[in-house]
């Protein structure tokens, strides 16, 4: 078994449960964690995988900075940053620009790359970045977008034999149900849905 794809494995579910426990420190695990999945996806010919990983490096690091500073508000005062939910209009831009991304980069990929599934990797790219941005200003629809995500991850990488990864993102598609439910018994105001 890949050393590399053992790591990431054993990060990513650690990174996950803190992250539905709204912990700071799923920020930096998640950052060691996509490091080393930037190099699995890329040895598997995944390159939009492997892009995204460094894409969600950075929008980790947001993240990271988000939540920290929302709970450091004041000397001594400590706000959470809140569980709230988009508006009708802002999940049909999330959709559409999810499509629109997915077909750009898929077609690019086909014709430019040997990548080994373009369109469904170009998919998860789209619909995985869009998930990470909801996920760093805590919207609850961020884990409704990673059910899909993870569902449809766990077919691309049985196809391409990496059998841990589609274990850990078989665990992923359990921990986004349960972030769900948590992070809508924490849900405030917000947008009706």
């Amino acid at each position: 078994m890949d050393p590399f794809e053992i790591a990431g494995f054993v990060t990513g579910v650690i990174g996950v449960a803190l992250m539905i426990r709204q912990h700071l420190w799923a920020w930096p695990v998640g950052l060691v964690q996509v490091a080393i999945y930037a190099w699995v996806f890329y040895r598997a010919r995944l390159y939009p995988g492997a892009l995204l990983q460094v894409t969600f490096f950075v929008l980790l690091g947001y993240g990271w900075w988000s939540w920290w500073r929302g709970v450091r508000t004041g000397a001594a005062t400590k706000a959470e940053l809140p569980v709230t939910r988009l508006d009708r209009t802002a999940r049909a831009l999330a959709l559409t620009g999810g499509v629109a991304l997915t077909l750009a980069i898929g077609a690019f990929m086909s014709q430019q790359t040997d990548a080994a599934v373009p369109y469904w990797d170009a998919f998860l790219f789209a619909f995985s970045l869009i998930a990470q941005a909801l996920q760093t200003r805590k919207k609850i629809e961020t884990w409704a977008l990673w059910v899909v995500v993870n569902a449809v991850a766990i077919g691309v990488y049985l196809s391409q034999s990496l059998w841990l990864t589609a274990a850990l993102y078989a665990v992923f598609l359990g921990l986004a149900g349960v972030g769900w439910r948590v992070w809508h018994r924490h849900e405030k105001g917000g947008a009706t849905p």
